[in-house]
């Protein structure tokens, strides 16, 4: 089928461009590569992995893990090392 397409000038040059080195007609790289812009996207099946999880109380008293500061300024003064002794 015969059709006009508005492109850009360097997207043009590069398309010629890749021709050229693979022996294929202009057409066919613009084919090739609406055909990989409109293949269905694989969905990854892979099961989750599970993390190991391990035996605690939770959060320390007075860790306010939604505030970076607080949480920052807490590791740096050791707040809680005595619990994990």
């Amino acid at each position: 089928m015969r059709t006009t397409v508005n492109i850009s000038e360097q997207l043009y040059r590069n398309a010629k461009a890749r021709a050229a080195t693979t022996g294929q007609t202009v057409s066919e790289v613009i084919e090739d590569a609406l055909r990989e812009a409109l293949r269905p996207k694989a969905v990854d099946s892979a099961p989750v992995a599970s993390l190991p999880t391990f035996g605690g109380s939770g959060v320390l008293a007075g860790i306010d893990l939604s505030n970076s500061g607080s949480l920052r300024d807490a590791m740096d003064d050791g707040a809680g090392l005595d619990a994990l002794r």
